[in-house]
């Protein structure tokens, strides 16, 4: 197992973590990712600590808590072993101070997090969104207090925008506080957004990428295909994914790409897919997740092995698509704007 620098801090990442989303399935929306019980969560867990992969990612919000239970059973004993990471802002509750990242939410989040974690410590904790209505001085205040006070290592956050991630950094800098490490961030092949504002900025600042939904909610695992029937028991369908509507004919362009280098390699579509994200800067770690221990054994075969640089600009051509103002016109100058290209 490769492992990476997380962002500018001194902790090293395995390149794979495992995302428990699918433990518990709480709700409809959960259920359509998976319904994993502690049985099945040990046995994963060993799966992943066998392949190197010791960094496991929750959230407060997966089925309102009951995955970070499960998660907690499933490393008794094991604690000293893993990295974790776990996330708040989303609302676990219908109180007005039930969402947010005030200092009173957050720390009675973490709280409750580390109490269904069964742990005295959370290695990375993100924020899972920005909050508006919060001034971002008390949200890193109070993050820098749980760091303070022992309860955190690092903090990152997820599905910032720019401007959120660099005043944040600029707060942090002023104020001598715990800055974020990494964003983690919704990339794939199909949903190269990210690559337009917030790689750059992580570039520029140090700051890691980790990689949530890395085939696109399923699209890139390799059932999604040309001329076939849309698969009726994919989570799209069944509720468990939410973003933009699907553009099949860029998907349908992708999947021909990633066949081609399947055959080429001998790996799986959906390698192809984890392992070209591998290449991509500031890309520190991709969370993986399956439902059971085959899905797990097929994702984890994604790293020990690089994609050829032409095999990297198949997919590149593939997956490319026109980008908006004012990425399209600052790629007009690339004197001014170094950066490769595919940003």
């Amino acid at each position: 197992m490769e492992y990476r620098q997380l962002g500018a801090s001194g902790l090293h990442v395995p390149v794979l973590s495992f995302g428990t989303a699918t433990f518990g399935g709480g709700n409809e929306f959960f259920k359509a990712w998976g319904s994993t019980q502690v049985d099945e969560a040990k046995r994963l867990v060993n799966l992943c600590l066998d392949a190197g992969v010791n960094f496991f990612d929750t959230a407060n919000v997966y089925s309102h808590g009951t995955s970070e239970e499960i998660l907690g059973q499933a490393l008794e004993g094991l604690r000293n072993q893993v990295l974790i990471s776990t996330k708040a802002t989303f609302p676990m509750g219908s109180g007005p101070n039930d969402s947010g990242s005030s200092r009173i939410h957050l720390i009675q989040q973490a709280e409750n997090s580390l109490r269904r974690l069964k742990t005295d410590h959370i290695d990375v904790y993100h924020l899972h969104g920005f909050d508006g209505n919060t001034p971002i001085e008390e949200t890193l205040k109070a993050l820098d207090d749980l760091i303070t006070a022992g309860k955190v290592r690092y903090i990152a956050c997820s599905n910032f925008s720019g401007w959120h991630l660099m005043k944040s950094l600029s707060i942090s800098e002023r104020y001598g506080w715990a800055r974020y490490v990494a964003h983690q961030a919704y990339y794939s092949l199909l949903d190269r957004e990210f690559e337009w504002e917030l790689m750059p900025l992580g570039i520029d600042q140090k700051v890691s990428t980790i990689v949530w939904s890395p085939l696109s909610s399923g699209r890139l695992g390799g059932r999604f295909r040309r001329g076939t029937p849309v698969p009726a028991d994919n989570r799209i369908s069944q509720g468990g994914s939410h973003g933009p509507a699907t553009n099949f004919e860029l998907l349908y362009k992708i999947v021909d790409a990633l066949d081609e280098v399947a055959e080429e390699t001998g790996k799986s579509v959906p390698q192809i897919a984890l392992n070209w994200l591998l290449q991509r800067p500031t890309v520190a770690n991709i969370i993986i997740g399956a439902r059971d221990e085959a899905q797990l054994k097929q994702n984890l075969d994604a790293v020990g092995w690089n994609l050829t640089t032409d095999q990297v600009k198949k997919l590149d051509a593939a997956s490319d698509r026109d980008v908006i103002y004012p990425y399209w016109h600052q790629r007009q100058n690339t004197k001014l704007n170094p950066l490769p290209k595919f940003y």
